[in-house]
This record gives C-alpha cells, sequence and structure tokens, in this order.
C-alpha cells in the first residue's frame, strides 16, 4: 500500500461512541486518556498480549507521555469473575484513575467490568442483563475506559456489554450498563497485523456472526440491518486476504470497520448461534470464535423458513451469481473449509452427556431471544445434536422451504398469529 492508500483510511467517527480509525493512531493513546481525565491509567491485557514488544511499545508510548502506567493481565481466554476482581485490586493497589482495555474480546471485556466495579457496593452478577439490573450500578463508581482493540471480531470496544464466566454456574453472564461503552476508542489496524492466521479466521467469522444474526433478526431496526450488510460485504471482501497475506493493511483495516459494524448492528438482535457458543464456553470453555463458526450452517438451517429470503437478498447484495440462501451457505461452508475450522461440535471435545446441560444453559441465554425461528428446548437439543454429530440437514431445510414458497405462490391464507417479541437486549 502507499502512503497515500494508508491514508485513506483514516478517520474519526463518532458512531456508535468516539473512534479514532487509522494505522499509526495508537500514538494518540496518551490523548485519548487525557480527554477522560486519566493520568496513571492501569492496561489490561491478557497475558499472551503483554509478553510481546508490541505491548510494551504502547506502556513506553504512555509513559514518555508523562502517563504512569502499569499492566494487569491475569485474564482468561473466558474472562471469569474472578479476573474482574483481581483486576479491581489491582487498580486500587496501584491508585489507579482509569483503564485501558487493550487486545481482544476477552481483555475488552474484562477491563469494562474492573472499570464498572471499582466503586461499586454490589457484586457484579447483580448487573446482568436482566430486566432493569443496570439501574443498579452507582454511576460515580465507576471508571473511564479507553478501548484498543488487537483482533478483529468481538467488536467489543464499541459494546455496552461484558460478556463473564460465572464459575459457579459455568455459564456465561451478560453484564450490562449504558455506560459501560468505552468512551474512547482506537482502532489502528497495524495493531492487529501480528494476529496469527487461525485467529484472524476465528475472529473473523464472529464479526460475520454479529452481523449475520442481526441482519437476521425478526424486529424492525432498518438501520442496524443496513450496518449488518456492509459489515458482511467487508468480511466477504477482506477475511480470507487478511488471513492468507497477514501484514494487508487494507485487509486488516477492513476487517477492524467490519468488527465495528457487526458490533453497532447487533442491538438488533443475535440469535441461537450465540445462545450455544455461550453455553460451550461457559461449560467447556470452548474459544467463542471458533464455535461460533461450527454453529453457524447448523443455525441458518435451522432458521430457514424464516430467513430463506432474506439470505438471497444478502447473496444478491454480495455479488454472488445465483442469490439463494443456498449460495450464503455454500459461502459460510467454504469459508469454514479454507479457514481450518471444524464442522462438528464434537471436535471442540462436546460429548453426547453435555447435551442436557448445553442445551439448559442455551435456552436460558439472552442472546437466543431475537433468533428468527423462536428457540425452545426442543428445537436446541435437535440443533446441538446435529452440530455435535456433524449432520447438517440441508436437504430437509430445503424442503421446509420449498413448501414454504409453493404455498405462499398458490395464495394459501394461512392463520395470521401475533408476532414473537422477546426481551429487550441492550447491547452496543
Amino acid at each position: 500500500m502507499t502512503t497515500a492508500d494508508i491514508d485513506a483510511l483514516r478517520a474519526n467517527w463518532n458512531y456508535p461512541t468516539a473512534i479514532r480509525f487509522g494505522v499509526g493512531r495508537i500514538k494518540e493513546l496518551p490523548d485519548a486518556c487525557r480527554e477522560l481525565g486519566i493520568q496513571r491509567p492501569l492496561l489490561i491485557t491478557d497475558p499472551v498480549l503483554a509478553r510481546l514488544p508490541m505491548t510494551k511499545e504502547v506502556v513506553r508510548i504512555c509513559d514518555r507521555s508523562g502517563l504512569a502506567t502499569s499492566v494487569f493481565c491475569d485474564i482468561k481466554p473466558n474472562p471469569v469473575g474472578k479476573n474482574v476482581e483481581d483486576g479491581v485490586r489491582a487498580f486500587r493497589r496501584g491508585n489507579r484513575d482509569g483503564v485501558i482495555a487493550f487486545g481482544g474480546g476477552s481483555a475488552l471485556d474484562a477491563a469494562k467490568a474492573v472499570a464498572l466495579m471499582i466503586g461499586q457496593t454490589r457484586p457484579l452478577w447483580d448487573f446482568e442483563d436482566v430486566g432493569d439490573n443496570w439501574t443498579r450500578v452507582d454511576l460515580a463508581g465507576m471508571r473511564p475506559c479507553v478501548a484498543v482493540p488487537t483482533t478483529a471480531g468481538t467488536g467489543s470496544e464499541v459494546g455496552r456489554v461484558s460478556v463473564i464466566v460465572d464459575e459457579r454456574l459455568h455459564q456465561k453472564k451478560l453484564i450490562f450498563h449504558p455506560k459501560l461503552q468505552p468512551a474512547r476508542v482506537i482502532c489502528d489496524p497495524a495493531l492487529t497485523v501480528g494476529m496469527p492466521p487461525r485467529l484472524t479466521g476465528e475472529t473473523g467469522m464472529d464479526a460475520l456472526s454479529h452481523s449475520l444474526e442481526a441482519y437476521c433478526s425478526p424486529f424492525f431496526h432498518p438501520q442496524a440491518a443496513g450496518i449488518a450488510l456492509e459489515g458482511m460485504r467487508l468480511v466477504h471482501r477482506s477475511l480470507l486476504n487478511a488471513c492468507a497475506e497477514p501484514a494487508d493493511l487494507l485487509a486488516r483495516a477492513e476487517m477492524l470497520a467490519a468488527s465495528l459494524l457487526g458490533a453497532a448492528a447487533f442491538q438488533r438482535g443475535l440469535g441461537a448461534m450465540h445462545a450455544v457458543a455461550h453455553a460451550c464456553g461457559g461449560l467447556l470453555d470452548t474459544p467463542h470464535g471458533r464455535t461460533i463458526a461450527v454453529m453457524m450452517p447448523y443455525v441458518l438451517a435451522l432458521n430457514r423458513p424464516v430467513i430463506d429470503e432474506r439470505l438471497a437478498r444478502l447473496a444478491a447484495y454480495l455479488g454472488f451469481r445465483r442469490p439463494s440462501f443456498e449460495s450464503v451457505l455454500d459461502w459460510v461452508l467454504g469459508l469454514r473449509r479454507q479457514l481450518g475450522i471444524p464442522h462438528a461440535l464434537a471436535e471442540l471435545g462436546a460429548r453426547r452427556d453435555h447435551l442436557a446441560p448445553l442445551t439448559e444453559l442455551a435456552v436460558a441465554d439472552p442472546s437466543g431471544g431475537t433468533n428468527p425461528v423462536a428457540l425452545t428446548k426442543v428445537n436446541l437439543r435437535q440443533l446441538i445434536a446435529r452440530a455435535l454429530d456433524g449432520a447438517l440437514p440441508i436437504a430437509r431445510a430445503a424442503k421446509v422451504a420449498s413448501r414454504s414458497r409453493a404455498r405462499a405462490k398458490s395464495g394459501a391464507k394461512a392463520k395470521a398469529k401475533p408476532r414473537r417479541r422477546a426481551p429487550a437486549r441492550r447491547r452496543s
């Protein structure tokens, strides 16, 4: 890429929060901290990133600018409540005044939760995204947070939720507050160049899932639907390039943008991909992006009777030669093959004896409330069983959709049913 090409990727955005996007903008981190009154930040990241020269250089950038920065990195790939508690202790012990969330989704979620919990008297789980629990938060007890993503997948840098595992229940819980969204974000595509191809692929599939599930949601939110379409176009254009050519800054920038778009879009809702992935992550500690990618075609097949026409429109937007549900499904399956994603949950360590607890966890997960097909214990158990065995019911799904179209063409009148409404879910 030329200097002009790189400069063209540079922009300041304010949707849904203040974002500085562009190569080299990590150098502006001290300015972003000072805008929030942060002088003594705690940089929260994961143990692998903490050892890398990139992270040490970021700390030096802060130190040279007069920000007394320390690092906390005791974060699991699926962060747990104790990680948040330990981060709060490190914050208080060092007399810190703000948080830099640096890393992938795990570090960002944990860091946001730490910034939330500094001055709270209630336990973390009291702020789970259920009803009006968020109103229990003492705003004066929160601390400012600047987010710096180093992966392109979760979009947590612009989200109002932290996903944390409650180890007592082996359950992922969504901790929510509107102010949990970082007040400043720095998106520097150069920071993602060091991601290995497998991680690039898995996080990229997570970004795709956010836009795909948001686009398929049954609820009216035309802005989110449009954002989701563009997010998927960027994934289609750049994910494989980012994996094949890790130093391709255009591909890295477009995937980082796709991640942001997916997180902005899923305020319209998610679905069964995330409900099952959260269940697997809580019970089996599976990697989130990999689990999402495994589940994606099975969930599309489950939802086909409702989303068949919608995916044909998506296929047309992506420029597929024969726009249809099948062409989108083929694209997803092809991505998985080229990225080395397993085909079945069994390859992630799930067993038949996990079927019942996974079903219970998935049916209780709030992400499932906006799935196009209403989720029940029965159809979730069937879904997970198929994913365990790698049995993708493409033929059956095709017949169901074909019968549905035939009825519509013949003018058959189906009795109108009340529109299903899911509980409101507050996302990015």
